[in-house]
C-alpha cells in the first residue's frame, strides 16, 4: 500500500521488552545504522537492576532509547515518537514516555491473559494507561517470526530469539533506515562461530520490513535527513569505549606503556574489556581478585613507569580509598575512573547518578586532596581520559575521572581525531642533572617532583605510606609533615594554571547563570537553548574540572545575580561551591531517581527561578 512520507527534523524511539528480547541489541543496531546514514544521535540504554528477573514482570523490563536527528542532538530525548513494547510489562513501565502523537508497536502474541496479569492489567491495557488515543500498531510478531523461519530447521526457542530482528525491520521501514548495515553486522557477528544464523536473521529482518510496508496500521513513514557535520570520519561510540581509547592515545603521546588493573563492576567493566582487546597497542590489563588489588597493582605499575589506570564505580571506589591515600603520599601518576551509579551500597547498579562527588573529593583519611575531572558526554570521555592522563603524568599525582552510567553505556557520533592535534605528554623524568636524587624535591613553580624509574643507577629511593622529607627519609617531625601536607595541596591547586578557564554560553552577565557538571551537559544546554528561543536571557556554565576549579570561576560567578546548580544528587556540587566561594547565592535543582534529567524538567526549574508561568 502507499504510505505518506514525511520529512522530520528528529525522532525518538524507545525499544522495550524482557531482558531476553534483545532490545539493547535492537536499539544499538538502529543507532549504528543511523550514524552510518549520517544522523546525529544520542542513546540511553536503560537496563533492569535484577540479573534474572522473572519473565514478563515489571522489574525485568529492559529499554533502549535512541534520539536521531538532522540537526544538533545533545540528549536521548524526553518523550518518544515510537515505543516498541514486546510485552505488557514493557508497555506499562514505558507508557509514561509517550508523546501525545506517538506510535506504539506491540507484539500481540505476548499480550495474552498471563502476560497481562503479570503486568497488573485487569482489562484493556491501552485504556487503563489512558493511551488509547495514540497510534497503536498491534502485530503478531512472535507468530510472524515463527512463520518466517518455519523451514529453517531451528528449534522454537532459537526462532523466538529472532523476534527482535522482525521488530527492527518494521522500525527500519517506518523511519526509512537502510537495512544493509544490519545485514553486514549479522554476517560479521555470526561468520566464525554460527554462520547458520546469518540467513535466518537476515530473512526475519527483511520480512519485518516488508510486513510494515503492507499493513494499513502504519499510514505514514518518516525521513530524517543526514546532519550537516564537519567533514571527517565518524563512528558511533559509547563513553566506556571512548574512555579506553583516550587512555590508549595518552599512552602513545607519553611513550609510557598502559597498565589497567581493575575488578569488574557495573557500569565500568566495559573499559577493562575494551583495553584488553588492544594488546597490540601495548596495553596491559589485569582482572584483579578485588578492588583493592586492582588499584594496588596500578600503583605498582606507576612506580615502575607505566601510565597506570584503574576503573570502578561507587562501591569499588570506597574500597580503593586507602590505596588512593597511598598514591597521594607517594605522588605517583595514576588515573582512577569512577563510572557513577545509584547508591548507596549496591543501590540500583544499572541506573545513573552523580552521587559520588563528595566521596571523590573527601573520602580519604588525613589531608588528602586529589585532582578531579568529569566527562560531559560519551564522546567527551575520550578527551577527558586523555587529559586526565596528561595531568597525572606531568604533575605526578593521582587524578580522578568521573563518568556516569548514562555516559558509559550511552553513545553518540564521534569524529575520529587526528593525533597530531593532541599535545605531547611529557612526564618529569629524573635526569643526571637531578643527582644527588631527592625524590620529593619540587619544581618551585608547579610543585611537581621528579619521576625516578626503578633500575636507574643513582636514582634509588623508597616510597610508601609513611611521611618523608624532601630527601625521601622517613620523618615524623611536625613541621616537616605540615610542609609536605601544604605542598601536596598546593600542587593540586596550581593545576588551575594549566586547565582551561570557565566559559559561558549565552550573555556574559545577567540575572541567572545555570551551572552543571558531568553528564548533565546535553540536557542543560538544550534547556538553555529553548529558553533563548523563548526570548529569555539565561546563561550557562559547565564544569569539566572540579578540583581545582577553573581560576576564573569567581570572576564569572560575580557577573550574575543568581546561580542555579543542576545535578543528579542532593546538592553535592552546590555544597562544594558554597565552601569554595561562599559569597555567592546558590539555588539548587536536584534529581535522585537513577535517571538523567529531562530537558523539560530543567526548563521548568529555570522558569520557576525567573518567575515565568
Amino acid at each position: 500500500m502507499q504510505h505518506k512520507v514525511i520529512d522530520t527534523k528528529d525522532v525518538v524511539i524507545r525499544f522495550a521488552g524482557d531482558s531476553g528480547d534483545g532490545m539493547q541489541l535492537t536499539g544499538s543496531l538502529f543507532a549504528d545504522m543511523s550514524a552510518i546514514y549520517g544522523n546525529e544521535l544520542s542513546t540511553f540504554p536503560d537496563f533492569p537492576a535484577e540479573i534474572r528477573a522473572p519473565h514478563g514482570t515489571l522489574s525485568g523490563v529492559s529499554g533502549f532509547q535512541v534520539h536521531i536527528g538532522s540537526g544538533h542532538v545533545t540528549t536521548p530525548g524526553d518523550l518518544c515518537d515510537l515505543l516498541v513494547a514486546m510485552n505488557p510489562a514493557a508497555l506499562r513501565t514505558n507508557a509514561k514516555w509517550l508523546k501525545r502523537t506517538a506510535m506504539v508497536l506491540i507484539d500481540e502474541d505476548a499480550f495474552d491473559e498471563e502476560g497481562l496479569a503479570k503486568a497488573g492489567f485487569k482489562g484493556n491495557p491501552f485504556e487503563e494507561l489512558h493511551i488509547e488515543d495514540r497510534s497503536i500498531i498491534i502485530a503478531p510478531i512472535t507468530k510472524l517470526t515463527e512463520e518466517s523461519l518455519k523451514d529453517s530447521g531451528m528449534d522454537i526457542k532459537a526462532i523466538h530469539k529472532c523476534k527482535n530482528m522482525f521488530t527492527l525491520g518494521m522500525a527500519c521501514f517506518i523511519y526509512s533506515r537502510p537495512v544493509e548495515y544490519v545485514n553486514s553486522y549479522l554476517e560479521k557477528k555470526f561468520r566464525k562461530k554460527h554462520p547458520e544464523m546469518i540467513e535466518p536473521n537476515e530473512k526475519v529482518l527483511k520480512d519485518g520490513y516488508n510486513y510494515a510496508a503492507n499493513i494499513q496500521a502504519i499510514p505514514d513513514t518518516y525521513v530524517i535527513e543526514p546532519a550537516h557535520m564537519p567533514k571527517g570520519f565518524y563512528r558511533n561510540i559509547t563513553g566506556n569505549q571512548a574512555t579506553a581509547w583516550g587512555f590508549l592515545a595518552a599512552s602513545e603521546k607519553s611513550g609510557r606503556p598502559l597498565f589497567c588493573g581493575s575488578y569488574p563492576i557495573t557500569p565500568a567493566t566495559a573499559i577493562l574489556e575494551e583495553l584488553a582487546i588492544h594488546k597490540s597497542l601495548g596495553a596491559k590489563t589485569l582482572q584483579a581478585e578485588d578492588e583493592i588489588a586492582g588499584i594496588c597493582t596500578a600503583i605498582g605499575a606507576a612506580y615502575a613507569g607505566d601510565l597506570a589506570v584503574t576503573t570502578t564505580s561507587g562501591p569499588g571506589f570506597s574500597l580503593k580509598s586507602e590505596a588512593l591515600g597511598l598514591a597521594v603520599m607517594t605522588e605517583l601518576p595514576l588515573v582512577v575512573v569512577d563510572v557513577q551509579r545509584a547508591g548507596p551500597s549496591t543501590g540500583i547498579p544499572t541506573k545513573t547518578e552523580q552521587t559520588d562527588l563528595d566521596q571523590v573529593l573527601y573520602g580519604r583519611n588525613g589531608e588528602c586532596p586529589l585532582a578531579v575531572v568529569a566527562a560531559h558526554s560519551p564522546a567527551h570521555c575520550f578527551d577527558t581520559a586523555f587529559y586526565a592522563s596528561k595531568l597525572a603524568l606531568e604533575h605526578m599525582m593521582p587524578v580522578i575521572m568521573l563518568s556516569e552510567g548514562f555516559l558509559g553505556n550511552g553513545s553518540e557520533p564521534w569524529r575520529i581525531p587526528s593525533m597530531k592535534d593532541y599535545p605531547q605528554i611529557c612526564p618529569p623524568f629524573a635526569t643526571e642533572d637531578d643527582k644527588p636524587f631527592k625524590p620529593f624535591r619540587r619544581d618551585p613553580v608547579t610543585m611537581v617532583r621528579k619521576w625516578g624509574l626503578p633500575g636507574q643507577k643513582g636514582f634509588e629511593h623508597r616510597v610508601g605510606g609513611l611521611e618523608k622529607t624532601h630527601e625521601g627519609v622517613l620523618s615524623s617531625e611536625p613541621l616537616n609533615h605540615e610542609t609536605m601536607v601544604r605542598e601536596r595541596a598546593e600542587k593540586v591547586a596550581r593545576l588551575a594554571d594549566v586547565i582551561p578557564e570557565l566559559s559561558v554560553i549565552g550573555p556574559e552577565s545577567g540575572d541567572l547563570l545555570v551551572v552543571g557538571w558531568g553528564g548533565t551537559y546535553g540536557h542543560i544546554y538544550t534547556a538553555v537553548m529553548q529558553e533563548h528561543e523563548a526570548g529569555r536571557e539565561v546563561s550557562y556554565a559547565h564544569f569539566d574540572f572540579i578540583n581545582p576549579l577553573p581560576k576564573n570561576t569567581e570572576e564569572v560567578f560575580g557577573r550574575f545575580s543568581r546561580i542555579l546548580v543542576c545535578e543528579l544528587n542532593s546538592g553535592q556540587f552546590a555544597r562544594y561551591l558554597r565552601g569554595k566561594l561562599p559569597q555567592f547565592k546558590y539555588l539548587q535543582f536536584n534529581k535522585v531517581q537513577g535517571q538523567p534529567f529531562l530537558v523539560q524538567e530543567i526548563v521548568s526549574a529555570i522558569d520557576g527561578v525567573l518567575g515565568q508561568n
